[in-house]
């Protein structure tokens, strides 16, 4: 038997608002053919002012909550994944213990953007198999909208807000079922192509996002193939044994490109950012949750999650779920 972090319930939340591309046309120098062209988008959800970082993170828990069958007393670690919390401190993560009414437990936020959830998820397997808790929420969920400078067709065009989360839960197995490894990167040196130009030891506000668009790219498809080929060596697997790509969805021809680097057929990549654009934090477990309700992510499969974000940051993890 082996003590793994096993997959046991998934959720997601999106904002009540829907944008299209047309309606953003609407408000910028933009076009639905020129969003759809370059990115795959073509709509995405902005949160209301009375939707935060935390409302959406603790509606997509209360989701995964309920599909492992579980209550909040029985959660002993929240861990937030998002670049837009709802305060500088205290972190997001203790807001949707409150809002979920999760007695004493440990929580507490991770920044790395949008590789942010596989870093949360990272952190998750390690403390589980190490005793710290017997059952983990693990969310990314993001206010993308409130750091965006929609002047900007750049960037206000590609992003948008949402959660999801799962649960892990300690178990011993004795076949490959959980977290099988994950893989993280980071390289500081590249800060300034995706970047948000504000903070409180800097300037003092919260700034607004900016980014080269093809130095992010590149970097992206490059980054992406290389560590979901080192999660598949690690546990001494192919691309041909995957059956499921959960990948960060930021940008329809960065996900296409990937897969192509590996051999990947696009059948087997889970495709959201049409209707999302890209959520950040929240993009991977959002994408996931939705794959597994519609019912093409099923027990038994071999799944890998991977993602690249500002910093830059990026990581993947390989799971049978």
């Amino acid at each position: 038997m082996t003590l793994r972090a096993v997959l046991a319930g998934t959720g997601s939340a999106l904002p009540r608002t829907r944008v299209s591309n047309a309606e953003l046309a609407e408000r910028v120098d933009t076009s639905d053919e020129w969003i759809v062209e370059r990115t795959g988008i073509r709509f995405r959800h902005v949160a209301e002012p009375d939707e935060t970082t935390a409302t959406l993170g603790a509606a997509a828990a209360r989701e995964a909550l309920a599909a492992a069958g579980l209550e909040p007393s029985d959660i002993g670690l929240i861990i937030l994944a998002t670049a837009t919390p709802d305060n500088t401190f205290p972190a997001s993560a203790t807001k949707v213990q409150a809002l979920l009414g999760a007695p004493d437990c440990i929580a507490f936020d991770v920044a790395a953007v949008c590789s942010g959830f596989l870093y949360a998820l990272s952190v998750a397997d390690s403390m589980l198999r190490t005793g710290a808790a017997k059952h983990a929420l693990v969310i990314g969920s993001e206010t993308f909208s409130r750091i965006l400078d929609w002047e900007d067709r750049a960037t206000c065009v590609l992003f948008g807000d949402g959660a999801g989360a799962v649960v892990l839960s300690a178990e011993d197995v004795a076949d490959d079922r959980g977290i099988l490894a994950t893989r993280l990167h980071a390289e500081g040196q590249y800060c300034d192509m995706l970047y948000v130009d504000g903070g409180p030891s800097t300037t003092g506000t919260v700034g607004h996002v900016r980014m080269q668009g093809r130095e992010v790219f590149r970097h992206a498809v490059t980054n992406l193939a290389a560590v979901l080929g080192e999660v598949l060596a690690d546990v001494g697997l192919s691309a041909s044994d995957v059956d499921w790509v959960v990948p960060h969805q930021a940008n329809k021809r960065i996900i296409d490109a990937t897969a192509k680097k590996l051999g990947l057929p696009a059948e087997r990549v889970v495709l959201t950012v049409d209707q999302h654009a890209n959520t950040s934090a929240a993009s991977v477990p959002l994408a996931l949750d939705l794959a597994v309700r519609d019912g093409r992510i099923r027990r038994g499969d071999l799944v890998v999650l991977e993602a690249m974000g500002g910093g830059f940051t990026w990581g993947a993890a390989i799971l049978r779920i």
